[in-house]
């Protein structure tokens, strides 16, 4: 296994001398094809960022109430729907659905939010 990496970069290095980088490009390029995993995981961890940024600011501020957990949800959902729809312009079909690209890392950005939502807002007003 580690032999046929090897030989794939060895490769890649022979035909332009360098390896070659990742593109920050490719993240906003409709024309890029996207496997299930690699959406799932851009996916997953740009809910992540937006949890922390959300948890963060709403710590801060101090905002207390259920409705600003439901603004963090529709704001969260808002951002995944509209990358891959109408950024990357993916047919959800061809990975599951809509239910299936906008739960891809949900659960773990609840989380991720109440945590830092909630470590912030104590150590601001204890």
């Amino acid at each position: 296994m580690k032999d046929g990496k090897s030989m794939k970069v060895n490769s890649q290095l022979q035909q332009n001398g360098h390896l070659p980088p990742f593109k920050l490009a490719k993240l906003f390029d409709p024309e890029t094809s996207w496997d299930k995993d690699q959406l799932g995981d851009v996916l997953h961890w740009m809910r992540q960022s937006v949890a922390l940024v959300c948890g963060l600011l709403w710590g801060s501020i101090p905002l207390v109430g259920g409705v600003w957990f439901i603004l963090f949800l529709v704001i969260s959902t808002t951002m995944i729907y509209g990358y891959y729809a109408m950024i990357l312009k993916v047919d959800e079909e061809e990975f599951g659905g809509h239910g299936v690209l906008l739960q891809e890392g949900l659960f773990a950005s609840i989380t991720l939010f109440l945590l830092m939502w909630t470590l912030i807002y104590s150590l601001g007003h204890f």
